[in-house]
């Protein structure tokens, strides 16, 4: 069945064992996110439409917001460790994330839920009683920890505790079955192993593969490679143009719902030359835009971008930005609007020769406005800057 195949890496112990815990009864599922930014990109929609799936099938599905476990923030991938977040921050952050994903979760199906409501009513004695359930060997073995280690890096207290939250989730929930990501896999499993020891049940861990950003590299807010749920119709597209020819089919696969048999038959034509990898992305950028967007923008988008891109010309309708002098910082710029994540995102683009301004590549963050000019991000991104 695509339940336990499609946007499946690995499923723990056995796919066996829970093929048959679903052919008995409905069970409770759920995947956490922890809110560290306001933006979601096409990465964290593998889950979501896996969780989906659950939900289409009949089952009890969770979204689970972790306003507990970013106090703690998560260290997994990291190499070091994340910035203390503010309980304002937190709350500014969630408050768009049900938009973003409106496109492709049902709230009359998926409920959600918050995990600060049981972590941060645990008492001293509490976080005693789940932390004499795990080894700390087992924690410092984790590889992140040991590669920092091995640097002379510092692994903080705070970031070891993080697993142990995130378990303890399966636990007051007491649900069948976690899915994550795979850089989730060890924090999953020792919510696995808590729930054996604290209520004697069988958790099962289910992975979902991660997609790469446009450059290839892992997709993450911080090296600007994200194709963002809530990115224009037209930058969506130009995104996902750029993407690597051997990303793809995995795109296809995970990030939309298009019938595997279709994802089959391209992949067949790519392989065989009948399909060139141009009208390929073409395919994956209508597919996507569709479905976050609607069919007439996807057709929009795409015209515009054969206009545009494969002419070399600038698009006419872009998004505009007014500031108030006769200059204007990018960095500021390209953050204030939305566009790139960070600063630090910002000023490596412009560092990496990724800006332009009015056709010219920009190597200094200060524009000269006046009568106004096309700020070009990356290949496929436009900003109309004016008085």
């Amino acid at each position: 069945m695509d339940l336990l195949t499609r946007r499946v890496a690995n499923i723990l112990p056995t796919k066996a064992g829970l093929e048959k815990l679903i052919g008995e009864r409905k069970i409770k599922l759920y995947q956490g996110f922890d809110p560290t930014g306001t933006r979601l990109h096409l990465g964290h929609s593998v889950g979501l439409r896996k969780l989906m799936e659950f939900a289409d099938a009949g089952h009890e599905v969770i979204c689970l917001f972790g306003t507990g476990t970013v106090l703690a923030g998560d260290p997994s991938q990291r190499s070091k460790a994340r910035k203390k977040i503010a309980t304002e921050q937190i709350d500014h952050n969630i408050s768009t994330w049900k938009e973003q994903v409106s496109k492709i979760i049902d709230f009359n199906k998926v409920n959600i839920m918050y995990n600060g409501e049981w972590l941060l009513k645990l008492t001293l004695p509490d976080i005693i009683d789940i932390a004499s359930n795990i080894s700390a060997v087992q924690l410092f073995k984790r590889e992140m920890f040991q590669r920092r280690l091995e640097q002379g890096d510092t692994v903080w207290f705070h970031e070891t505790m993080y697993p142990l939250l995130q378990g303890y989730d399966s636990v007051a929930m007491d649900v069948d079955l976690e899915i994550g990501g795979t850089d989730q896999e060890f924090n999953m499993l020792v919510g696995r192993e808590l729930m054996k020891k604290m209520k004697g049940k069988e958790k099962f861990v289910l992975t979902t593969p991660m997609i790469l950003g446009t450059d290839g590299k892992q997709m993450s807010k911080s090296t600007g490679n994200c194709v963002w749920l809530n990115d224009t119709p037209t930058d969506m597209f130009g995104k996902l143009m750029g993407v690597p020819d051997e990303q793809i089919v995995p795109y296809l696969e995970l990030a939309t719902n298009m019938k595997m048999v279709r994802v089959k038959k391209i992949k067949e034509n790519l392989k065989s030359g009948k399909l060139h990898p141009m009208e390929a992305k073409k395919i994956l950028g209508e597919t996507v835009v569709t479905e976050f967007h609607s069919d007439a923008a996807a057709q929009k988008a795409k015209e515009e971008f054969e206009e545009v891109f494969q002419k070399g010309e600038t698009p006419e309708n872009v998004e505009i930005y007014k500031v108030s002098g006769e200059t204007a910082n990018v960095v500021d710029v390209l953050t204030d609007t939305g566009i790139l994540g960070s600063r630090s995102e910002a000023r490596r683009l412009l560092e990496q020769g990724g800006l332009e301004w009015n056709r010219e590549k920009l190597t200094n963050p200060e524009i000269t406005v006046n009568s106004g000019g096309t700020l070009r991000v990356g290949k496929h991104i436009f900003l109309r800057i004016e008085k």
